[in-house]
């Protein structure tokens, strides 16, 4: 008891002393705690006589909440310089111009996607799809690919069962387009397609733009106009274009598209591995096995069909050379089509 007001003298002065909320809430659990001076000495109260033990405890609590008021008193003032020099740092001139958010931008493969859909929209073709989780039929056999036949291994196909599959070209939705209506048909079909591979120039989903044309009359110099006016447009330039012999299923005759090559003009370099010419795509007139399957006289009728990859047009417009970077969707990568 004789060290009492040492100690509340003490107290007092490093409440005084503390610059800091902390340093506050440090003093308190150092002389308002459970464990702290003041509390020590009112366990030596029961060792006291019974007469002066109510007055020992009596000067306990008056220095106790002497301390305590002076401790809560430095507390809120230390609070108050806090918010305040918060304030200062934190202080806005609403006066200067705001800052604009960076706006996004079309992805490359949505912007190829609408030059494709802008060009033939203005030649007259109406924009279908279709399900992306297709039947056997229509992804093969309405094709002229029965089960038995080799070109179902080019596809490797993801399969859910027997008869059910992710489509591997967008072709099924022309025979739906077929199926389902009557002739002239002037349709394409862009959308998302699945296939086994990965790696730099293949994806295992990418997106294709398939079209058809079918009415009376159409020959193959109708298709090779198509195509080159259509790549002359997409380009941007007077490319050349050729069209080679190939063989699908679902067309007679067949052929691949090739352009010469946009960033060589056909002199040869890398992209073109020194040929000159970069393929995009496969066509042909449409096989009257493939008319007759969705109800079409093939007598009567002709027509021509077309396939493409977007990403692949798109890598070669934009000098992209690996393919994965469209789906990565690495916003540095991104920003550059603003």
């Amino acid at each position: 008891m004789d060290q009492l007001q040492a100690l509340v003298d003490e107290a007092l002065k490093a409440i005084e002393t503390a610059s800091t909320v902390p340093e506050i809430e440090q003093l308190r659990v150092t002389y308002l705690g459970k464990k702290s001076t003041f509390s020590e000495l009112m366990k030596t109260l029961g060792r006291m006589d019974a007469a002066e033990r109510p007055a020992a405890g009596a000067r306990i609590n008056t220095a106790r909440e002497q301390v305590q008021q002076v401790l809560e008193e430095r507390r809120q003032h230390l609070e108050a310089w806090a918010r305040e020099q918060r304030l200062v740092a934190e202080r806005l001139d609403v006066t200067l111009p705001g800052r604009h958010e960076a706006s996004g931008t079309r992805h490359p493969v949505s912007r190829v996607l609408d030059r494709l859909s802008h060009f033939f929209t203005s030649a007259g073709f109406q924009v279908v799809d279709g399900p992306e989780v297709e039947d056997d039929f229509h992804n093969f056999e309405a094709l002229n690919i029965p089960a038995h036949h080799p070109a179902r291994a080019m596809h490797d196909t993801f399969y859910f069962n027997a008869h059910t599959l992710l489509r591997t070209h967008t072709s099924p939705v022309q025979i739906r387009t077929m199926e389902t209506g009557q002739p002239p048909f002037r349709v394409i079909c862009p959308g998302r397609v699945y296939r086994c591979d990965s790696d730099m120039t293949h994806s295992p989903m990418f997106h294709q733009v398939e079209g058809l044309l079918v009415d009376e009359g159409v020959s193959f110099a109708d298709l090779k106009g198509m195509m080159a006016e259509l790549l002359r447009a997409f380009f941007e330039m007077d490319v050349a274009v050729r069209f080679r012999p190939s063989y699908f299923p679902f067309t007679e005759p067949s052929a691949e598209i090739d352009v010469q090559c946009v960033h060589c003009q056909g002199q040869g370099c890398r992209v073109c591995k020194q040929t000159g010419w970069l393929e995009i795509g496969g066509c042909g007139m449409v096989h009257p096995r493939v008319l007759n399957n969705c109800g079409v006289d093939a007598e009567r009728y002709t027509g021509f069909a077309f396939g493409m990859g977007v990403e692949r047009l798109a890598m070669l417009r934009y000098g992209v050379q690996d393919l994965r970077l469209f789906f990565e969707n690495d916003v540095r990568f991104l920003r550059q089509f603003a």
